[in-house]
Protein backbone atom coordinates (compact mmCIF):
# COMPACT_ATOMS: atom_id res chain seq x y z
CA UNK A 1 0.00 0.00 0.00
CA UNK A 2 0.95 3.71 -0.88
CA UNK A 3 0.75 6.69 1.47
CA UNK A 4 -2.91 7.81 1.53
CA UNK A 5 -3.39 11.21 2.87
CA UNK A 6 -7.29 11.92 3.79
CA UNK A 7 -8.60 15.50 4.61
CA UNK A 8 -12.06 15.35 5.88
CA UNK A 9 -14.03 18.13 6.68
CA UNK A 10 -17.22 20.03 7.03
CA UNK A 11 -19.06 21.80 10.33
CA UNK A 12 -18.73 20.53 13.55
CA UNK A 13 -21.78 18.20 14.35
CA UNK A 14 -21.57 16.28 11.18
CA UNK A 15 -19.56 13.48 12.30
CA UNK A 16 -16.08 14.53 11.21
CA UNK A 17 -13.74 13.87 13.77
CA UNK A 18 -15.98 10.43 14.17
CA UNK A 19 -15.05 9.51 10.35
CA UNK A 20 -11.85 10.28 10.68
CA UNK A 21 -11.49 7.88 13.52
CA UNK A 22 -13.27 4.96 11.78
CA UNK A 23 -10.40 5.17 8.97
CA UNK A 24 -7.77 5.35 11.01
CA UNK A 25 -9.10 2.60 13.96
CA UNK A 26 -9.87 0.49 10.18
CA UNK A 27 -6.23 1.38 9.56
CA UNK A 28 -5.00 0.26 12.88
CA UNK A 29 -6.73 -3.09 12.35
CA UNK A 30 -5.34 -3.78 9.25
CA UNK A 31 -2.04 -3.31 10.97
CA UNK A 32 -1.01 -0.11 8.88
CA UNK A 33 0.88 2.96 10.22
CA UNK A 34 -1.78 5.83 11.15
CA UNK A 35 -1.88 9.14 11.80
CA UNK A 36 -5.04 11.17 13.16
CA UNK A 37 -5.08 14.64 13.65
CA UNK A 38 -8.09 16.36 14.38
CA UNK A 39 -8.69 19.82 14.42
CA UNK A 40 -12.07 22.22 15.25
CA UNK A 41 -13.41 25.57 15.81
CA UNK A 42 -14.31 26.56 19.54
CA UNK A 43 -17.92 25.77 18.97
CA UNK A 44 -19.66 23.07 19.43
CA UNK A 45 -21.59 22.26 16.84
CA UNK A 46 -22.04 24.28 13.68
CA UNK A 47 -18.02 25.43 13.72
CA UNK A 48 -15.20 24.76 11.27
CA UNK A 49 -13.96 20.70 11.65
CA UNK A 50 -11.28 18.97 9.68
CA UNK A 51 -9.28 15.91 10.25
CA UNK A 52 -6.28 14.28 8.74
CA UNK A 53 -5.74 10.72 8.39
CA UNK A 54 -3.00 9.10 7.11
CA UNK A 55 -2.72 5.73 6.31
CA UNK A 56 0.51 3.55 5.32
CA UNK A 57 2.63 1.23 5.69
CA UNK A 58 5.76 2.75 6.51
CA UNK A 59 5.83 5.24 9.61
CA UNK A 60 4.04 8.54 9.20
CA UNK A 61 6.56 11.31 9.56
CA UNK A 62 4.22 14.17 10.28
CA UNK A 63 0.12 14.19 10.91
CA UNK A 64 0.35 17.56 8.93
CA UNK A 65 -1.88 16.98 5.17
CA UNK A 66 -1.54 20.08 2.88
CA UNK A 67 -1.68 18.05 -0.21
CA UNK A 68 -4.16 14.92 0.50
CA UNK A 69 -5.15 12.46 -1.64
CA UNK A 70 -8.50 12.03 -0.86
CA UNK A 71 -10.67 14.74 0.13
CA UNK A 72 -14.25 14.21 1.74
CA UNK A 73 -16.11 17.44 2.32
CA UNK A 74 -19.51 17.99 3.67
CA UNK A 75 -19.92 21.58 3.25
CA UNK A 76 -19.04 24.32 0.36
CA UNK A 77 -16.81 26.10 2.53
CA UNK A 78 -15.01 23.57 3.30
CA UNK A 79 -14.93 22.70 -0.63
CA UNK A 80 -14.03 25.60 -1.65
CA UNK A 81 -11.19 25.78 1.18
CA UNK A 82 -9.56 23.09 0.06
CA UNK A 83 -10.51 21.86 -3.41
CA UNK A 84 -7.13 23.20 -5.26
CA UNK A 85 -4.95 21.13 -2.37
CA UNK A 86 -5.73 17.83 -3.92
CA UNK A 87 -3.00 16.16 -5.53
CA UNK A 88 -3.32 15.80 -9.22
CA UNK A 89 -4.87 12.30 -9.76
CA UNK A 90 -6.80 12.40 -6.31
CA UNK A 91 -10.17 11.95 -5.29
CA UNK A 92 -12.82 14.43 -4.01
CA UNK A 93 -15.96 13.19 -2.44
CA UNK A 94 -18.70 15.72 -2.28
CA UNK A 95 -21.85 15.91 -0.13
CA UNK A 96 -24.37 16.50 -3.43
CA UNK A 97 -27.32 17.11 -0.54
CA UNK A 98 -25.31 20.30 1.02
CA UNK A 99 -23.16 21.19 -1.81
CA UNK A 100 -24.52 21.91 -5.68
CA UNK A 101 -21.23 23.61 -6.65
CA UNK A 102 -19.55 21.32 -9.38
CA UNK A 103 -15.51 20.51 -9.04
CA UNK A 104 -13.99 22.09 -11.88
CA UNK A 105 -10.47 20.50 -11.97
CA UNK A 106 -10.30 18.02 -14.54
CA UNK A 107 -6.85 16.14 -13.10
CA UNK A 108 -8.87 14.31 -10.21
CA UNK A 109 -11.66 11.47 -9.81
CA UNK A 110 -14.80 13.31 -8.23
CA UNK A 111 -17.80 11.53 -6.67
CA UNK A 112 -21.26 13.57 -5.47
CA UNK A 113 -22.72 11.17 -3.14
CA UNK A 114 -26.14 12.98 -1.56
CA UNK A 115 -25.25 11.50 1.83
CA UNK A 116 -27.00 13.95 4.12
CA UNK A 117 -30.51 12.61 1.73
CA UNK A 118 -29.52 9.17 1.87
CA UNK A 119 -29.18 9.27 5.86
CA UNK A 120 -32.27 10.54 6.00
CA UNK A 121 -33.59 8.27 3.82
CA UNK A 122 -32.46 5.34 5.46
CA UNK A 123 -33.59 7.05 9.11
CA UNK A 124 -30.15 7.29 10.43
CA UNK A 125 -30.18 10.97 9.73
CA UNK A 126 -26.92 12.12 11.62
CA UNK A 127 -24.58 9.26 9.93
CA UNK A 128 -24.46 11.03 6.49
CA UNK A 129 -20.78 11.09 7.30
CA UNK A 130 -20.91 7.01 7.43
CA UNK A 131 -22.48 7.60 4.24
CA UNK A 132 -19.13 9.06 2.78
CA UNK A 133 -16.96 6.76 4.10
CA UNK A 134 -19.09 3.60 3.35
CA UNK A 135 -18.21 5.14 -0.75
CA UNK A 136 -14.67 5.79 0.17
CA UNK A 137 -14.03 2.44 1.05
CA UNK A 138 -15.45 1.21 -2.10
CA UNK A 139 -13.26 3.19 -4.32
CA UNK A 140 -9.93 2.95 -2.43
CA UNK A 141 -8.47 -0.58 -2.69
CA UNK A 142 -6.17 -0.19 -0.24
CA UNK A 143 -9.14 0.32 1.98
CA UNK A 144 -11.43 -2.35 1.94
CA UNK A 145 -15.08 -3.08 3.61
CA UNK A 146 -13.59 -6.16 5.46
CA UNK A 147 -13.72 -5.45 8.93
CA UNK A 148 -15.90 -2.43 8.98
CA UNK A 149 -17.83 -3.85 12.08
CA UNK A 150 -14.99 -4.79 14.02
CA UNK A 151 -13.71 -1.15 13.37
CA UNK A 152 -17.31 0.35 14.41
CA UNK A 153 -17.70 -1.97 17.73
CA UNK A 154 -14.64 -0.11 18.74
CA UNK A 155 -15.28 3.06 18.25
CA UNK A 156 -19.34 3.04 19.37
CA UNK A 157 -19.53 2.98 23.67
CA UNK A 158 -21.00 -0.44 25.14
CA UNK A 159 -23.77 1.73 26.17
CA UNK A 160 -24.82 2.68 22.73
CA UNK A 161 -24.43 -0.46 21.38
CA UNK A 162 -27.62 -0.31 19.34
CA UNK A 163 -25.45 2.40 17.09
CA UNK A 164 -23.42 -0.01 15.70
CA UNK A 165 -26.25 -1.76 13.74
CA UNK A 166 -27.03 1.81 12.53
CA UNK A 167 -23.64 2.84 11.76
CA UNK A 168 -23.23 -0.22 9.44
CA UNK A 169 -26.58 0.66 7.58
CA UNK A 170 -25.38 3.70 6.64
CA UNK A 171 -21.72 2.25 5.58
CA UNK A 172 -23.57 -0.09 3.21
CA UNK A 173 -25.57 2.43 1.79
CA UNK A 174 -22.80 4.59 0.48
CA UNK A 175 -21.20 1.35 -0.87
CA UNK A 176 -23.98 0.53 -2.39
CA UNK A 177 -24.28 3.93 -3.99
CA UNK A 178 -24.28 3.84 -7.92
CA UNK A 179 -23.45 7.81 -8.99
Amino acid sequence: MKTTQILIAGFGGQGILFAGKFLAYKGLLEELQVSWLPSYGPEMRGGTANCNVILSDDPVGSPIITDPDVLIVMNLPSLQKYVDSVVSGGQIYVDSTLISEKVAREDVEVFYIPATQMANDAGVPTLANMVMMGHVLKNNPELTFDGTEATVSKLVPPSKAQLVELNMKALQAGRDFQG
